[in-house]
């Protein structure tokens, strides 16, 4: 049976900043190793915003942002096996074809078939788009997700097949910075029992690395944020003690985390995106055998200063996309631990609103009075 082109509702961003708008848009049948997705329900993540405020990026608007969210498959293309129409599945901004080295080996969570970027913001096999507006004009894909359309195309590579029993907005913001922060603390940084660890940004990513630090049995975590309001949010995913920069005088961060944890914590996360924070972070971690994980992203691409004989201490870097985590072998994974009681994830969701107030879920999250905002397409 040929499959056909659908036209459906998404919410098109045409230049930076702008207020957003639904749209019709035709979304083009799935090609080789891709699959049509109805979705379900989307949610926001910072890096949407980022991107909605870009100024001067050539060829990225028009655009269908969007990469955190649950949905059905509608139909898929030639040679897939993976998944099949009326699977339920969770799209993702990193691939994981299964037979690079790289997928194959636990060293890394980055195919090398299929590498994680940007840009061509297009569909990652062969550079086109599935989408086209009411004129016929190519509409850019985001993050290989393009979730706030009722409808998208998301190469198999990128797709979780996910249980029904679990409840799709739970499932929805596993999609990138949930996973993201609990990842950092479970696959890059190793948190074993009794640390202690020090998050810098208690936004979604940083209230998700406190969460994973609980879970895996860290004693002190530490909410290093400007808003003291975090500390009573933080206090849900586990966050013991606070400092807020702005309330500690002559000293640095690192000077007080260090009196906090008797020499330095164990690990230190940095959330925000600030270079400056990187190296507060790197400096507030124990000398010997302190691990800093960066988690920001910094957007304009600052260098990070670390004096060469701190390094020499002992102390250890390091970076990492979507927390370590290889998405189809570890995201069933967190499922599990949330299905058994174990992570805490109901608790992220503060706001559900329909898809046509997108703005509003923009705008609570700019203000800081949401953590994650559900847009459900039926509503």
């Amino acid at each position: 049976m040929e499959m056909k082109p659908i036209r459906c509702k998404a919410v098109v961003c045409r230049a930076a900043g702008e207020p957003l708008q639904l749209e019709e848009v035709v979304v083009a049948p799935p090609k080789a190793h891709e699959a049509r997705v109805k979705i379900i329900c989307s949610t926001l993540c910072q890096s949407d915003i980022t991107f909605w405020r870009m100024q001067g990026v050539p060829g990225l608007f028009p655009i269908i942002l969007g990469h955190e969210a649950i949905g059905v498959v509608e139909s898929v293309g030639e040679g897939v096996t993976e998944v099949a129409a009326g699977d339920v599945v969770l799209p993702v901004c990193l691939g994981q074809c299964g037979d690079c080295p790289e997928c194959s080996a636990k060293r890394s969570n980055l195919c090398s078939v299929l590498p994680f970027g940007v840009f061509p913001a297009a569909m990652p096999r062969d550079g086109t788009t599935r989408f086209t507006d009411a004129a016929g004009e190519a509409v850019h894909h985001f993050l290989n997700v393009s979730s706030f359309s009722e409808y998208t195309v998301v190469d198999v590579a990128h797709l979780v097949k996910v249980d029904q029993a679990v409840p799709p907005q739970v499932a929805c913001v596993l999609g990138c910075g949930i996973t993201t922060g609990i990842g950092a603390t479970w696959r890059a940084a190793e948190v074993h029992k009794g640390s202690s660890v020090a998050v810098f940004g208690l936004g979604a990513v940083g209230l998700a690395v406190a969460e994973g630090a609980r879970f895996l049995g860290a004693t002190k975590i530490i909410g290093v944020d400007i808003n003291s309001q975090k500390f009573e949010i933080g206090k849900k995913f586990g966050v013991t003690d606070f400092v807020n920069p702005n309330e500690i005088g002559d000293r640095s961060i690192s000077e007080v985390i260090k009196e906090m944890t008797g020499g330095g914590a164990d690990y230190c996360f940095e959330c925000v995106g600030s270079s400056a924070l990187v190296t507060q972070a790197f400096l507030s971690s124990r000398r010997g055998c302190g691990k800093t994980v960066i988690l920001g992203f910094d957007g304009k691409g600052t260098p990070i200063t670390i004096d060469p004989n701190e390094l020499l201490a002992g102390r250890t870097i390091l970076g990492t996309c979507i927390g370590g985590v290889k998405p189809k072998s570890d995201i069933p994974v967190l499922i599990d631990h949330y299905m058994n009681k174990e992570i805490h994830l109901d608790e992220f969701i503060t706001h559900e609103i329909g898809f046509s107030e997108i703005n509003k879920a923009f705008d609570l999250l700019i203000q800081g009075k949401s953590i994650k905002c559900i847009m459900w397409m039926d509503k």
